[in-house]
């Protein structure tokens, strides 16, 4: 079994939280729209790869302002070192957005439904897009309603073997996907940088994942 590499979710600035898993995880996300003031500042003292993401509303984030400051935000953190930039396939001129990126970082193209999980075939379908249009990263995340739901996601990797991808299910019952992410050919998963600290619907606490893997490890 390989490694499974967690990302633990930056959601304000409290840098103490951050040292207290840092040992623990392999990379951070760093919510813009959360942390707001101070990410820029956060982002700095990182001692891991770190990916910038800024949700607006409608991809269940709080950014308020214009879409331009959103995307101005996001070159901003590839200028100051981002490894990875995560932007919505929904995103207004979205192929300009990804030729911007690439100049300092890699892109993580994301997908989100909030209220369900597509047929494969559709999630199919949405990883060859993102693939076409310059995806390094394909992020598919979907929202269980059913555990088979879980299955769904999973099934999403083992099509695509040779990519770096990212697929599970939000909410309680998708934790198992979550989980398994990345024992079954997922680049990682995310958690959340503490109890209470969620950014997601089912996110898991960093401390509670790494031993989850730990005791599977001994299996």
């Amino acid at each position: 079994m390989k490694k499974p590499k967690i990302c633990a979710v930056t959601v304000d600035n409290n840098l103490a939280m951050v040292r207290e898993v840092e040992n623990f995880v392999d990379l951070f996300e760093v919510r813009i729209d959360l942390v707001g003031d101070g990410w820029q500042e956060l982002a700095k003292k990182l001692n891991k790869p770190w990916i910038a993401s800024n949700r607006n509303e409608g991809e269940g984030g709080q950014w308020r302002k214009s879409e331009g400051e959103r995307i101005e935000e996001l070159l901003l953190a590839s200028g100051l070192g981002a490894d990875l930039i995560d932007i919505e396939l929904g995103t207004i001129n979205l192929a300009e957005t990804i030729r911007l990126i690439k100049r300092q970082a890699k892109c993580l193209l994301s997908f989100h439904d909030l209220k369900g999980t597509p047929p494969l075939g559709q999630l199919k379908e949405i990883v060859q897009y993102q693939l076409a249009v310059g995806a390094d990263i394909c992020k598919v995340i979907t929202t269980a309603q059913k555990f088979d739901d879980n299955f769904t996601v999973l099934q999403l990797i083992s099509e695509f073997p040779d990519i770096e991808i990212i697929s599970f299910a939000m909410g309680p019952l998708g934790l198992v996907s979550r989980i398994l992410c990345p024992l079954v050919g997922g680049s990682f998963t995310y958690a959340s940088i503490g109890e209470g600290k969620e950014s997601a619907s089912g996110q898991i606490p960093v401390m509670d994942l790494y031993q989850i893997y730990t005791l599977l490890k001994r299996c």
